[in-house]
């Protein structure tokens, strides 16, 4: 799924990557019903399935689907019984994310070095084996009831783990041009962001690369506080976002609310090109925040020349920013769930290494009028 990279490359200053991490190797929902999602993620997002694991494979209490679009790879998983842990996932968050699984070489190592720093454990390394190979796994809690697994696959060549076989479906859908996880945001709570950017940077060896305060992200209502925190090689970045004090609630106080407590807010998708990803998206379904017109009537004064026609992304509703090495274009969606928890972004970066601090009011203001439908502002 990925390619293997120079575990001695550096990239971002005062990072540590005593792991190392190697990248994203896939995010496990746990969803009241996964045959539904994973045909939601088939035909409105162009995932393909790849991998499963139920009755069917001997597994008595839970089901998963697994689904692949380039290198982004989703796990949706419910249970089978009335009873046990992932029920109540569900009964107290609704859908979400629970594992965020980080492709590592030594997944032995990556608990050692993880655990000795402080790190809770949530698996110790054990080893999966069938006729395709072995996969070590391992894993550490982290904000909320959100763990992280380390997978070590060097040694495995199936569909996806061993316990799980290859799911060859007949209906297959157009990918949407989604390429892999840009960055994965954390809501936590009042007070508790610099306690879980301290949990990355000495237990997991990250680096700060930005941080935005309430002056950044504000608007006449709401506030938010956020940090940018990366793994030494740039491939996982894990903003972690805290609620300000505001007029009035803002959207991390209503997701801490309705996902009764911390967790993935959003995960942000790449794409080569963000007008033909989201024109399909939108066709297929996929809700999007709207963006006043005035925005576009002036954003180009602020960002400066782009390659792109402003007129297509202004009919998608796609924003703009700029920082020192170049531009990006990105869009978020509206909750793709029944609560007003986790949402997706569309990213699409021009040399931009930053996160559309530019956007922050209009993208807020939108997040607001959508609050204010639901009642909750």
């Amino acid at each position: 799924m990925n390619t293997e990279i120079n575990n001695s490359e550096k990239i971002v200053p005062g990072a540590e990557d005593f792991l190392p991490l190697l990248g994203t190797d896939y995010i496990e929902l746990y969803v009241g019903n996964a045959k539904q999602a994973a045909y939601y993620y088939q035909t409105a997002w162009g995932f393909q399935p790849i991998a499963y694991a139920g009755l069917e494979t001997g597994i008595k209490d839970k089901v998963s689907y697994v689904l692949q679009q380039d290198k982004i790879r989703l796990v949706l998983t419910s249970p089978l019984q009335p009873d046990g842990e992932i029920n109540k996932h569900i009964n107290k968050h609704g859908d979400g994310v629970k594992v965020v699984a980080l492709w590592v070489d030594d997944a032995t190592k990556s608990y050692e070095e993880t655990t000795k720093r402080g790190a809770q454990s949530y698996l110790q390394p054990e080893t999966l084996e069938d006729t395709n190979g072995k996969v070590v796994r391992s894993g550490i809690h982290t904000y909320g009831e959100t763990v992280h697994l380390f997978i070590e696959r060097k040694s495995y060549q199936g569909a996806f783990l061993p316990g799980y076989k290859a799911w060859n479906k007949p209906y297959q859908t157009e990918s949407t041009g989604l390429k892999f996880i840009d960055h994965m945001v954390g809501n936590v709570g009042w007070q508790e962001m610099n306690k879980w950017c301290d949990f990355y940077a000495k237990v997991m060896g990250f680096a700060q690369l930005v941080s935005f305060d309430d002056k950044d992200i504000s608007t006449e209502y709401t506030a938010l506080m956020s940090k940018v925190m990366s793994n030494g090689n740039g491939r996982i970045k894990f903003p972690i976002n805290e609620p300000a004090e505001g007029r009035k609630k803002s959207q991390i106080e209503e997701y801490i609310e309705f996902y009764q407590g911390a967790g993935v807010q959003h995960i942000a998708l790449a794409t080569d090109n963000i007008i033909e990803t989201v024109s399909e998206l939108q066709k297929r379904g996929i809700e999007f925040l709207t963006i006043p017109a005035t925005y576009y009537e002036t954003v180009l004064d602020r960002v400066g020349k782009i390659d792109e026609d402003l007129a297509p992304l202004k009919d998608l509703g796609i924003l703009i920013d700029r920082d020192d090495e170049g531009y990006l274009l990105q869009i978020f969606t509206k909750p793709v769930s029944d609560r007003p928890t986790l949402f997706f972004e569309i990213i699409q970066r021009k040399g931009a290494q930053s996160f559309g601090k530019g956007n922050f009011k209009a993208l807020f203001e939108a997040i607001e009028r959508e609050q204010q439908e639901r009642g909750t502002l």
